[in-house]
């Protein structure tokens, strides 16, 4: 099949060389991004291929492109649940693609239709980064989502998300007028052969050992193969070992197996930044030592290396981008001479030459950060912990809710314990809460193991951060942070906080008090959601001592209005506390004094550490009106350009 671009010429030769998937004339509806913007339903011929979904408008002779969703940023595809609601349009199946903050509605001809769409999308995007905890079934419409009543169009979603969950086959009742609908689009082409014998196994590789805690878990060992059987949820799949045993593993232990997956290597350092790069290769101090990373362009490598051979003696670090051929095949190349199929073959190549690089590439250096990530849950679908199992050690301290103290789980796994004082919550509101946040699962947020509930107190177990929270971090640490070390903390908490915003998560607490720090100096967000469930009506008293105003948005301390965008606001101010490396906010002032500061506009001065650039990223998240302020990706790609602004690549 000849892709729509190369047949029309109406775009770039990256999707000339894509094969459609799916192809066909659906009606889409507008976004309404402002909620006194009218909605509008007009017919788009959309195109799915592997790395995008794009839309375009039919005119006689040719195909104009009006928008397209790159795959990996999308995080959520699934039926509406159209309700009672009247569909002013010829086609009667809505779907939704959510991606960065925006929802994509879409609607198909037959159920058929949308079936067919939802689960290639589904299938294309399995692996993505982000995917959503939760989501809205129905729709946003005249500003407020139709099945919570929430008027928040970022507020978090009222449904469980499945990401290989099957849509219903199960048509929806007859639509009067709708008989001729299905004759409007060309159908999706019928499943192949192969498609038809059954599903080809899916074999993976693990990245780290994991240890099977209960009967039903599979233990992995570092480098073996393992076949895919079921993926029961985004962060637990059954597999099977060479032996033939069965049993549930983490997700994020293990990679599919393919020839480029870089994951597998110890010289692919995932998490690390320029800034970062240089630090390590240079503590190794090896002639030739190496490391592959993301470059802040998207889409892009970087290989740093490590030498004393640049002319004068001297240790220095290059940074060579790894480039691709246009067309197909693609091909990956430093020198132009040399063309390789993938970044591995590439990578083995240059160990044996230089090849037009300062050094060949002697010693691969690993990411000293990376550690074997935490699991949603000690198993698949165990939440609740027996409290038995919990050894109690020495105290940590004393949050808003109980005592902290340092334990561990089955008298080998360490764990942060806290204890829910009597009255302190509302209980029953946060179980349920807590069986979504489980699921959450990221680099830079604390995490959540499980719960004890059947009997009082209530225990929260979570993921142990051995140097403790980033305030005091900041505080014992004075004037021994480089001005990259503390942008570097500030992009840990921007990772985190973006996972939430794409998972319809509100923090309504941030600051650095609620952030930790392990072992190995990775910074994470602590408590996200935590002061929903707060029942000391003091803790919210705009008089009281322990109300965050000094972090809080007028939004907020105003009319009590919580969002991603308040989120960033307060995230301006950690920023801030970094900066000054664990100074009080308006340290001189009331909070009655900095409601009204800040209501006439009064802002945070500019600490002496943060260049005036990065102190203009803190002003831009303190924009009165919020839906100015910028997202949290935003905020995540501006401290990403700053990291690797320190020279350009070869």
């Amino acid at each position: 099949m000849e892709c729509v671009c190369q047949v029309h010429g109406s775009c770039g030769r990256s999707e000339m060389s894509s094969t459609p998937i799916l192809e066909e004339t659906l009606i889409k509806r507008s976004q309404q991004k402002k909620r006194t913007s009218p909605l509008n339903y007009k017919e788009r011929v959309f195109v799915l291929t592997k790395s995008k979904l794009t839309y375009y408008e039919h005119r006689a002779e040719k195909r104009l492109k009006k928008g397209s969703v790159e795959l990996q940023r999308i995080k959520c595809v699934e039926i509406v649940k159209n309700g009672s609601s009247v569909i002013p349009c010829q086609n009667k199946y809505p779907f939704q693609v959510v991606h960065d903050s925006t929802t994509l509605y879409i609607f198909a001809p037959s159920n058929e239709s949308r079936s067919i769409w939802v689960q290639n999308i589904k299938e294309e995007i399995k692996n993505n980064a982000q995917i959503a905890a939760k989501f809205h079934p129905q729709f946003w419409q005249e500003g407020g989502w139709l099945c919570c009543g929430q008027v928040d169009k970022l507020a978090p979603g009222c449904e469980g998300y499945n990401l290989f969950g099957y849509v219903s086959r199960k048509p929806l009742p007859p639509v009067p007028g709708d008989e001729s609908s299905s004759s409007m689009a060309r159908r999706p082409p019928p499943p192949t052969p192969q498609e038809e014998a059954g599903p080809v196994e899916e074999v993976v590789i693990a990245l780290y050992d994991f240890e099977g805690l209960e009967p039903h878990d599979l233990t992995l060992k570092t480098g073996e193969e393992y076949v895919i059987l079921e993926k029961c949820d985004v962060n637990w799949y059954k597999a099977r070992n060479k032996h033939g045993e069965e049993g549930y593993i983490p997700s994020n232990y293990v990679t599919e197996k393919e020839s480029d997956t870089l994951e597998q290597f110890i010289w692919f350092c995932k998490n690390v930044n320029r800034n970062k790069a240089e630090e390590q290769l240079r503590k190794e101090g090896k002639e030739g030592g190496f490391m592959v990373r993301v470059s802040s362009n998207t889409g892009t490598y970087t290989v740093s290396l490590y030498t004393r051979s640049a002319g004068d003696g001297a240790a220095t670090v290059r940074h060579y981008q790894i480039k691709e051929t246009q067309g197909s095949p693609r091909q990956f190349y430093l020198a132009e001479k040399y063309l390789f199929s993938s970044i591995p073959e590439l990578i083995e190549y240059h160990k044996l030459n230089a090849a037009g690089l300062v050094s060949r590439l002697r010693h691969a250096v690993g990411d000293q950060t990376r550690a074997a990530p935490t699991t949603a849950g000690f198993s698949y679908d165990k939440w609740e912990i027996n409290p038995s199992e919990l050894t109690f050690m020495k105290e940590l301290g004393c949050g808003q809710f109980g005592v902290v103290r340092l334990g561990k789980w089955r008298a080998q796994h360490k764990v942060a314990i806290k204890t829910v004082r009597e009255g302190a919550m509302s209980e029953d509101d946060f179980i349920e809460e807590a069986k979504i946040m489980m699921k959450l699962s990221h680099r830079n947020l604390v995490q959540l193991y499980g719960v004890c509930t059947q009997q009082g107190p209530i225990y929260l177990v979570t993921e142990f951060m051995e140097l403790g929270c980033l305030l005091n971090f900041l505080r014992q640490r004075r004037g021994a942070l480089g001005a990259q070390d503390l942008l570097g903390i500030c992009h840990d908490v921007s990772q985190g906080m973006q996972h939430l915003e794409q998972n319809g998560f509100i923090h309504r607490d941030l600051a650095a008090r609620n952030c930790l720090v392990n072992s190995s100096l990775v910074v994470k967000v602590s408590d996200f959601g935590m002061t929903r469930y707060v029942t000391d009506d003091q803790y919210w008293s705009s008089s009281g001592a322990k109300f965050p105003v000094k972090w809080s948005p007028p939004e907020v301390f105003n009319f009590c209005k919580y969002s991603s965008k308040s989120d960033v606001w307060s995230y301006g101010v950690l920023m801030w506390e970094v900066f000054t490396e664990g100074k009080m906010p308006f340290e001189h002032n009331q909070n009655h004094e900095v409601v009204m500061m800040v209501t006439q506009g009064h802002r945070l001065y500019r600490p002496k550490k943060a260049a005036p650039h990065i102190y203009s990223i803190m002003q831009m998240c303190w924009i009165e009106r919020a839906d100015e302020r910028p997202t949290f990706t935003e905020i995540t790609q501006l401290i990403t350009d700053e990291l690797e602004d320190d020279g350009p690549d070869i």
